[in-house]
């Protein structure tokens, strides 16, 4: 599958997003931030080796609606939810470094666990348009 954009790619992101069973995996950036433009592309490297995955990406100042009362202060800064997931709840929510490897370590499911964190109801905000 590939890194979705939230306006461009909307009706197939709804359609990504409306499998009961996919998980989300959304990197909150910013496109001023040159870590974040340097993190797109092994990002989008990592989605095409998880098609069952659902990747987008998402500007945090052109969708800051969407965070709800959270604040981004460092990027990158990953939200993974499960689709049952109730809203505002994520397997893993917060910055990380900016070396694909421990994303990609983390959505193997026995780092993420059964954990719950809270986070923005993004996969809802998604699903809205």
């Amino acid at each position: 599958m590939p890194v979705f954009d939230p306006v461009a790619d909307r009706s197939a992101l709804a359609a990504a997003l409306a499998d009961g069973n996919t998980r989300l995996v959304a990197c909150l950036c910013a496109a001023w931030c040159g870590t974040c433009r340097e993190y797109a592309l092994a990002f989008e490297q990592l989605a095409a080796r998880h098609p069952a995955l659902c990747f987008v990406w998402v500007d945090i100042e052109t969708h800051a609606d969407w965070l709800d009362d959270h604040d981004i202060e460092n990027f990158p800064t990953l939200l993974v939810q499960d689709a049952r997931q109730a809203a505002g709840q994520a397997r893993f929510f917060g910055p990380v470094l900016p070396a694909i490897g421990i994303l990609e370590r983390m959505l193997d499911a026995h780092v993420l666990g059964d954990a719950t964190v809270a986070a923005p109801a993004l996969r809802e905000h998604l699903l809205a348009g």
